[in-house]
């Protein structure tokens, strides 16, 4: 049985590029019903757009898109960024350097 763990463990990591470490917990779950975009897929979007490591998401209301985003914080080259992903269509609608004051 640990062996089949371990072995899907190995397939989830190689399927999601190698990347695949332990998800922050979400903020802002109480908006997941509204969102149209599952977390996994806004992740996959966030890393396209910005290779690097999460190191925190939301899911938030905020103006742009349709109201309702995934909000990605990524250390990518030993430099925060955020990305943001539309939780309705899956656009990618901000990756920007982190400023002086993250949110």
């Amino acid at each position: 049985m640990k062996s089949l763990h371990i072995t899907l463990a190995t397939v989830a990591l190689v399927a999601m590029g190698g990347t695949a470490v332990a998800a922050p917990k979400m903020k802002g779950s109480a908006y997941a019903a509204q969102a149209k975009v599952s977390l996994a897929t806004a992740r996959v979007t966030a890393l396209k757009a910005r290779p690097g490591k999460i190191t925190d998401q939301e899911l938030e209301k905020e103006k742009g898109g349709s109201g309702l985003r995934y909000s990605f914080d990524i250390t990518s080259n030993g430099k925060p960024f955020e990305v943001g992903v539309d939780a309705k269509t899956g656009a990618v609608l901000e990756n920007i350097p982190e400023g002086k004051n993250p949110d």
